[in-house]
């Protein structure tokens, strides 16, 4: 099938996206929703062949079997022998789910009211630090720990003008944690430490910095921590009470783990009925993609343009971005998402993979951009495919004409990729400003955007805590999707074990502990400037 895909991009590539738009229909029959939340992907060189083609792709790989299996908590995660359930995390009709046998949903629901409690409590003030209500909170973790929870925070803002100040600390380097403490109380400030195992070194050794700090002026610096954590014994270690600790299980990925305890923070910034909120907006879109045609399908569509341009197409990199500062963390997010996710080489059943695994996933808000590197993306010689999201309001009802003009960007930009500039347009603007001959030509072709570059649209009514839990479940699904496709496991992630058994080992190294021996050359001389810096 992949070889049937390849002819037809070879047949079909010379095509200008535009001459698709001959068919009146072309947008609606290339556009799918979910109630009021539109994906338009209208503007790719997919045609009726190609979607019936990459549906039948997805078919051939069980993509249904393998999802419904991964909802019923089979062991999809065959390298780990777990199961994938963070979906169950924003199960809220409480369906049975089982795993090993056993329903995981009444512990599910009972952490959830568990933090809403307690979340409740540092809201309203009912839990205290020594010197008082709480005023700032601070997520010490890394990877999924971090960046899901930082990404919420911020493109959830309108919703915790009343909560406490979050700060999130993820990097070892010691001006993270550095920068943050310095703006907070220690005796009105809680730390939120994000660890399954509490292990973790570089959550540890913040997490350690912090307690320092926390106990030059506050007594029990244990009253004021919290744990997402599961190791309950070292938890209690650290004074941390029972009531305090929120664990979960290991079929909770760290990057699909922002649903559950290591929302905690989210949820103490925006309240618990937000929070619920925003599960629900991601329960929906679970119900969408266990139910909708693949033709309707919002991941799975979001999947198969993916594979289109990647593995079909052979353009390296995908750009996401969003027209909603707000939304400033989404890029970083999606990237590890995919880029954890799906970055292999091996499928399955442990031979090499015949096509690449993924794009290299980037991107910053619009319309930042427009003046930073959508120039490579306009006028370069590589094809980026490109991933624009607005919303149709904004929440500054007295800002409303900077929307507009928000809006008229996104759409401006896409329309570019498509349409372009010719050669001979930019000549006719040339001879307008009087230029003849060798000028004219030189100055025409530097004006030339080749246009024809494909674009997606996501595009739904305002940034609601509901509509963030149906942008982030779909880009999961749209994950598992792409990596069912591949032939390969989404949810382990041992390209990251390497370089953590190499820090540890180069620690007492650098500290001149242990000599040297068995490393190479540039990593001794490495080692060697630092210790005589």
């Amino acid at each position: 099938m992949w070889t049937d895909l390849k002819a037809h991009y070879a047949r079909t590539s010379d095509r200008n996206i535009l001459d698709l738009f001959a068919d009146d229909t072309r947008f609606e029959g290339f556009s799918a929703a979910l109630g009021d939340f539109l994906l338009d992907y209208s503007k790719t060189n997919i045609d009726a062949d190609t979607r019936s083609a990459l549906i039948a792709l997805a078919e051939n790989a069980s993509v249904a079997a393998r999802r419904d299996a991964m909802f019923a908590g089979e062991k999809i995660n065959e390298t780990e022998g777990r199961a994938v359930l963070h979906t169950a995390l924003r199960n809220l009709s409480g369906r049975t789910v089982e795993v090993d046998g056993q329903d995981v949903m009444p512990e599910v629901l009972d952490t959830l009211s568990r933090m809403e409690a307690f979340a409740t409590a540092v809201r309203d003030g009912s839990y205290q630090g020594q010197g008082g209500k709480i005023t700032d909170v601070i997520n010490i973790g890394i990877g999924g720990s971090d960046l899901g929870p930082a990404m919420a925070y911020r493109a959830l803002s309108p919703y915790g003008v009343d909560g406490p100040r979050c700060h999130f600390v993820s990097n070892v380097d010691g001006a993270d944690i550095h920068d943050v403490l310095v703006k907070c109380d220690p005796t009105t400030t809680l730390v939120i430490v994000a660890s399954k195992t509490f292990t973790t070194i570089e959550t540890m050794t913040n997490a350690e910095t912090a307690q320092k700090w926390m106990a030059e002026k506050v007594t029990d610096t244990g009253a004021q921590f919290a744990a997402l954590s599961s190791a309950v014994s070292k938890t209690a270690d650290w004074g941390i009470a029972a009531e305090r600790v929120f664990g979960f299980e290991d079929w909770v990925g760290g990057r699909y783990s922002m649903w559950g305890p290591i929302g905690l923070s989210v949820m103490i910034s925006i309240g618990a009925d937000n929070f619920r909120a925003f599960l629900q907006g991601g329960e929906a879109m679970d119900n969408h993609f266990l139910t909708a045609d693949f033709a309707e399908n919002l991941p799975v569509l979001l999947a198969l343009v993916g594979i289109w341009h990647n593995q079909i197409s052979g353009h390296g990199t995908r750009a996401v971005l969003p027209y909603d500062n707000r939304l400033g963390r989404l890029p970083a997010y999606f990237q590890q998402l995919e880029m954890e996710s799906n970055g292999k080489s091996v499928s399955m059943d442990g031979k090499d993979l015949t096509v690449p695994a993924g794009p290299v996933v980037w991107g910053e808000p619009g319309t930042n951009g427009q003046h930073a590197f959508y120039q490579l993306i306009h006028q370069g010689t590589q094809v980026v495919p490109v991933e624009f999201m607005v919303a149709a309001k904004g929440h500054e009802d007295d800002l409303t004409h900077h929307h507009k003009l928000l809006v008229a960007n996104c759409f401006a930009q896409s329309e570019a990729l498509l349409r372009g500039r010719s050669l001979d347009e930019c000549r006719e603007r040339m001879a307008a400003k009087g230029l003849t001959g060798d000028e004219l030509e030189r100055q025409a072709r530097h004006r030339v955007f080749p246009g024809n570059r494909p674009s997606t649209t996501l595009i739904y009514p305002k940034l609601t805590p509901y509509v963030l839990g149906q942008i982030i479940a779909m880009y999961e699904h749209r994950v598992f999707v792409e990596g069912t496709i591949l032939g390969i496991n989404s949810y382990d992630q041992w390209g990251v074990e390497l370089g953590k058994e190499l820090a540890l080992a180069l620690d007492p190294i650098l500290s001149g502990d242990q000599d040297g021996a068995g490393k190479d050359g540039s990593t001794l001389g490495l080692v060697k400037y630092v210790q005589n810096a």
